[in-house]
């Protein structure tokens, strides 16, 4: 190598090592910039498939429920890869794995947030289903009878993974929230199906393999359900500190009862002290109410736990599920009975939709 050359390296390098984490930069710790820098200041909202389908509508370009009610985008969009280490074209709810990766190549365009989210099947050739009480991680944990099959799995997930670019060619950064809600009993990596030891081996083994195929640009969520009242109960499963960038809480049941916001409030207040205690991120990663039936649910139930002062000052990002049809929906669509009352939380100065998050990132 010539002496310039050398030169040039050193030079960059001290550089970069001066510097705070550069806006521009399109690894990891672009997102985790981006997500600190908004701390305090407001709260992302985020919406699963909003640009998908919607109620009433499906797969039109720049089409989104969120958007025709507020008007504007979440900055946070969700996206599901189960199915897709099946070799299938479609995931579980049926959006084509090609028009996934090119929302999220869209969604970085415009300064979005990707977070991802995966129901795989069993690697389990008998079970091929990502459901219930059935013993698979014991089995495809390294030395178990199926475990070149979830390699195969895993494999087919980085690819993917890897070959999420913008047009310049750079990896874009993205939210990974695998083997979510596993304190619940109702997938195969959940409470009833492993121990929690068990699934220690299985979180990391996933981040390890991923990361050995080069995904640098990937951030970490861990999310629990919201079955626990205390840290060390919240911990139970948690990996550790070098697996998990963003500290979650999926949280539905709560939030459709009665005076149920004060203890989704306290539930976020436990993964906030613990965020802060190893200095990560903190997110409600999933909530919602099906249908909405509820007009005022978004500013009297979902805007009590997001206006808590210490949840605002807190918390990166809130996100609510999807909009399937008349019969599955979690965010009200024009003339819908909560759609003014949506249109209200959303426009409070401390809830972040896109153009708001871009603004505030300048």
């Amino acid at each position: 190598m010539k002496k310039e050359s050398i030169l040039l390296y050193i030079l960059i390098f001290l550089f970069c090592g001066c510097q705070k984490v550069s806006k521009q930069d399109t690894t990891r710790e672009k997102l985790i910039y981006d997500l600190n820098e908004i701390q305090g200041k407001g709260i992302l909202f985020g919406h699963q498939d909003d640009l998908a389908y919607g109620v009433g509508w499906e797969y039109i370009d720049g089409e989104s429920d969120v958007k025709r009610v507020t008007g504007d985008y979440p900055a946070l969009f969700g996206w599901e890869l189960g199915g897709i280490e099946l070799g299938r074209n479609v995931n579980l709810d049926s959006v084509p794995f090609s028009k996934i990766h090119d929302f999220a190549v869209w969604v970085n365009e415009r300064g979005g947030i990707n977070t991802f989210s995966w129901h795989p099947y069993s690697p389990i050739d008998s079970i091929d289903s990502w459901h219930g009480d059935m013993v698979v991680v014991k089995h495809i944990l390294p030395g178990g009878t199926y475990h070149q099959e979830f390699n195969n799995q895993l494999d087919i997930i980085a690819a993917f993974f890897l070959d999420l670019k913008d047009k310049s060619g750079s990896s874009i950064p993205f939210i990974f929230r695998p083997w979510h809600e596993m304190d619940g009993a109702w997938f195969w990596w959940g409470s009833n199906s492993c121990t929690p030891v068990e699934f220690h081996k299985l979180f990391r083994y996933t981040i390890d393999y991923l990361r050995n195929k080069g995904l640098n640009n990937m951030v970490v969520a861990y999310s629990p359900d919201c079955n626990f009242n205390s840290q060390e109960k919240y911990l139970q499963w948690y990996p550790g500190d070098a697996y998990v960038d963003i500290l979650g809480m999926d949280n539905y049941h709560d939030l459709k009862q009665s005076g149920g916001e004060k203890n989704a409030i306290d539930k976020l207040h436990i993964v906030i002290e613990v965020a802060k205690e190893k200095r990560k991120l903190a997110a409600l990663t999933e909530t919602g109410l099906e249908l909405v039936n509820d007009s005022i649910w978004y500013t009297q139930v979902l805007g009590a736990v997001l206006n808590d002062s210490i949840v605002n000052e807190n918390l990166s990002y809130v996100m609510v599920w999807r909009n399937d049809s008349e019969k599955h929906f979690y965010f009200p669509f024009p003339g819908h009975q909560a759609a003014a009352d949506a249109k209200e939380l959303l426009s409070q100065p401390n809830i972040l939709l896109l153009n708001e998050f871009n603004q505030i990132k300048k």
